[in-house]
């Protein structure tokens, strides 16, 4: 068992890592909280092939199933709206524990409801996917989408603990795992040269499902994402920025192919990292052969690395450009991107003019 602890003073909290984990849930739980009702939300997904070993695992507790559609596009007002109704007739106080098992939509939605229902409710992570363990499960930024863009309705919510069984994991789709992957690869992009080289030399045997890759590249991702948090819990900072690396662009791609099943989260991020490395070669931050090799890298896993193999259209630079325009981190001075000055080395940098983001666009999506 892995512990990795979240450092933020009295809200601070445990990510607990351990294949098998699930039939020790209700272990864990009691020495959390001495209520013994738990409101579960879990999508139609992850409850056939998984919700009856929740239970099995939650010996002692009363399991209440809220289920919510799978899918992106339950990150929604009414989606939301559906939650709060059902946990307000449960008749949920502030010190019950609301139970987010899925994936990174199950545990945005649930931490937001958490979040604003009776002013703060107390909710746990389980996470069901690889993108959700060593991602969006930790931090405590919680949220839905909107029609204007992505995450752009949401609040600051960190869970009581993080429980993460990389068991749940064997029914996971490879295209779920590949979209889990860039998350992983991001935390060497942008700050650890060595684990993106160890990335480079174990990604195939981690999406193989291979058992001590996959705990080593969690907990690693997870410890990463930990000391950033605990240094620039509400992105502050620019070093919670960091974690965006791929995003702007990567939210655009999304926003342009309607935020479904036809991209998902992940696999914009793992495009998103790409047009970002390419973009700091163009302006002469970063060397082009640093570009070239994540690219072939993502691309000798099966993956896509250009907007175009994502279906993108070759003449929409301009929409793209829009959707950036609505991206939340956008300033008074216009919209940072977080480039890099090689892998490894990712920074914030300002003052990027649209027409050169245009520019750059237009360029990529004729590949």
């Amino acid at each position: 068992m892995i512990e990795v602890p979240v450092p933020l003073g009295e809200r601070s909290y445990r990510i607990i890592i351990a294949p098998g984990l699930l039939a020790q849930l209700g272990e864990q739980l009691r020495a959390l909280t001495p209520n013994r009702r738990l409101a579960v939300v879990v999508d139609d997904r992850v409850a056939a092939p998984h919700l009856d070993r929740l239970r099995a695992g939650l010996a002692g507790f009363e399991v209440v199933p809220l289920p919510v559609p799978a899918g992106e596009g339950s990150k929604s007002f009414r989606q939301l709206e559906r939650l709060i109704d059902s946990l307000l007739a449960l008749e949920m106080k502030r010190s019950d524990v609301v139970l987010a098992f899925g994936g990174g939509v199950v545990g945005d939605l649930t931490g937001f409801a958490a979040a604003i229902l009776k002013r703060g409710m107390h909710f746990v992570q389980v996470p069901t996917t690889l993108l959700a363990m060593v991602d969006s499960s930790v931090g405590g930024k919680t949220g839905i989408n909107t029609t204007a863009g992505k995450n752009l309705a949401g609040a600051f919510h960190q869970p009581l603990a993080v429980f993460i069984d990389p068991e749940l994991l064997e029914t996971l789709p490879e295209r779920e795992m590949q979209a889990g992957y860039a998350e992983i690869v991001k935390y060497g992009l942008i700050a650890d040269r060595a684990f993106y080289h160890w990335c480079e030399e174990n990604a195939a045997h981690l999406l193989a499902h291979d058992g001590d890759a996959l705990v080593h590249a969690i907990a690693a991702s997870c410890r990463a994402k930990a000391a950033i948090v605990g240094r620039d819990e509400h992105e502050t900072g620019d070093l919670r920025a960091l974690l965006n690396f791929g995003h702007t662009f990567g939210h655009a791609l999304e926003a342009e192919t309607g935020f479904g099943d036809r991209l998902l989260h992940g696999e914009a991020v793992g495009i998103g990292m790409a047009e970002a490395l390419r973009f700091s070669a163009m302006l002469g931050f970063s060397p082009a052969a640093d570009a070239e090799r994540f690219a072939a890298h993502l691309q000798s896993l099966g993956m896509r690395a250009w907007p175009g193999q994502a279906g993108i259209a070759r003449t929409a630079a301009a929409q793209l450009l829009a959707h950036m325009q609505n991206d939340k981190k956008r300033e008074a001075g216009g919209l940072p991107f977080i480039l890099a000055r090689g892998i490894g080395d990712a920074f914030v940098a300002r003052g990027i003019k649209p027409a050169e983001v245009e520019k750059f666009l237009e360029s990529d999506l004729r590949h």
